[in-house]
């Protein structure tokens, strides 16, 4: 049974490095530099920011997957992007032996559930064109392009895509 819930704090540093071997599939797709941003990012503890909310989904009480909800007018991005009026999540991954289960949207769905239940229209995000199963996902689940909050963080011509859906 799926199961979508906070994170606990001795989880953090260990959902971090599941995160990388999620996002390992992505280190031959791409230039060094941007792998090395990509993972230093991924690595970071800004999921322990005030107010940042760190999920977990736990399947047969195994952690699978996990996920990021920054919130409104946070730097998600570390100064890369203007802050945003809306929630955002990042840094979505799910452990490789158990894609294709539902459990990317199903953390998808519980921060955009969150979202709405603090009262926003909207929920954004950013990901790149090598993340192609990601791209999938967001669109299916009625994400839209936004790419005037598009930005290059390795400036290697890699652009981080932004998207934003609206919460109904």
């Amino acid at each position: 049974m799926l199961k979508i819930r906070d994170a606990l704090i001795n989880e953090g540093e260990w959902i971090r490095e599941q995160r990388v071997n999620a996002y390992g599939e992505h280190e031959k797709k791409i230039p060094k530099r941007h792998w090395d941003t990509l993972k230093k990012s991924i690595l970071s503890d800004t999921d322990e920011q005030v107010d940042v909310e760190l999920l977990v989904a736990e399947l047969n009480e195994e952690v699978v997957g996990s996920v990021v909800l920054y919130p409104a007018k946070s730097d998600a991005y570390e100064g890369l992007i203007d802050s945003l009026n809306y929630p955002e999540l990042r840094m979505l991954a799910v452990a490789p032996h158990v894609r294709n289960k539902g459990i990317g949207e199903a953390l998808v769905n519980e921060c955009i559930r969150r979202a709405k239940a603090k009262g926003f229209q909207f929920i954004g995000l950013h990901t790149a064109d090598f993340m192609n199963s990601a791209m999938r996902l967001y669109e299916r689940m009625g994400f839209v392009r936004l790419p005037q909050f598009d930005f290059e963080p390795a400036d290697d011509g890699i652009i981080v895509k932004a998207y934003r859906k609206t919460i109904e």
